[in-house]
């Protein structure tokens, strides 16, 4: 009976000793895994998502955009500077021409007959001329002769004056003669100008744009025949705010591209800025000339300017 007591209490103790020991060990396990969370919140420290992002690029100027219509120096409707009828053409629209290119010829039968008969009425009167010339060194040598026989008293006072006067009004038809001469020869001039207009040229280099008449058209002075433009170089003309002014100059580079393309870009220079704001837009008239011959680009597209815009604070 005594050792089945004493047996129950050294079962006893033992089952505590062994809760005891693994209340220690949990106890043990739970202060390591702190301690390791601990270590690894020092070593690892938490990164709010504002640090977590990478710093921002540097900001870049700001650029302004413009827009304006692509235009060329050289543009005009070629008219007719004399009246007739349209003989032959020589281009049609679209053709590209050279300066002092032939575009059409106005019938010049006419004119070509009154040249030949001005031309041969100069000659005539050129024959004249010479005619009095001979006639006045004849009667230069007669009056010569006619001083030296008054001096031998061998005719009479009025012979001699006689032959002066002859000398005297030969010398007048001789000039007069010679007016007509010249006065010929302005006429003849004339009829060549008249010749001249009946060949309708190009100005310019260029393309033909337009075509507004036809072969046996009748036509009248001041109207028009071609429309000629230049292609190159191509200009661009646009407004600018007024606070541009004193920022934008002769000789500045910007960007320039087609609405349809903006990715397609061209270097222009600007060549001109004008010196006033427009009080009524508040703004100014800029232009520039694009680089080169592109060939995407046309005169009469609308082209957008790209250039660094200026702070309103900088304004002047």
């Amino acid at each position: 009976m005594a050792g089945m007591v004493g047996g129950q209490v050294f079962k006893r103790f033992f089952d505590l000793a062994s809760l005891g020991f693994l209340f220690l060990v949990l106890v043990s396990c739970e202060d390591s895994s702190r301690s390791l969370t601990s270590t690894a919140s020092a070593a690892s420290p938490v990164i709010s998502p504002s640090a977590a992002q990478s710093a921002p690029p540097a900001a870049s100027p700001e650029t302004f955009s413009a827009s304006g219509p692509l235009i060329v120096e050289n543009q005009l409707d070629v008219a007719s500077q004399r009246e007739g009828m349209i003989a032959r053409l020589y281009v049609d629209t679209g053709r590209a021409v050279h300066h002092g290119d032939l575009l059409a010829t106005i019938d010049d039968r006419q004119l070509h007959a009154d040249r030949d008969a001005a031309e041969a009425k100069l000659q005539a009167i050129g024959a004249d001329v010479k005619n009095w010339e001979a006639e006045v060194k004849v009667l230069q040598a007669d009056l010569d002769r006619t001083e030296k026989m008054w001096d031998a008293q061998l005719i009479t006072r009025e012979q001699l004056d006689h032959a002066r006067f002859k000398v005297e009004a030969d010398k007048f038809e001789l000039e007069r003669e010679r007016h007509n001469l010249q006065n010929q020869q302005a006429v003849l001039r004339s009829l060549d100008i008249e010749m001249q207009k009946t060949q309708i040229t190009a100005p310019f280099d260029g393309v033909v744009a337009r075509r507004y008449v036809r072969v046996g058209q009748k036509i009248a002075i001041g109207d028009r025949l071609f429309w000629v433009t230049a292609v190159a170089p191509l200009r661009v003309k646009f407004t600018l705010p007024e606070r541009f002014a004193g920022h934008v100059r002769p000789g500045q580079l910007l960007s320039v591209s087609t609405t349809e393309s903006a990715s397609s870009s061209h270097l222009a220079k600007i060549i001109q800025v004008s010196p006033v704001v427009d009080p009524a837009s508040g703004t100014i008239e800029v232009m520039a000339e694009l680089s080169g011959k592109p060939l995407d680009l046309r005169p009469g597209m609308t082209a957008q300017v790209r250039l660094q815009d200026v702070p309103t604070g900088n304004a002047q």
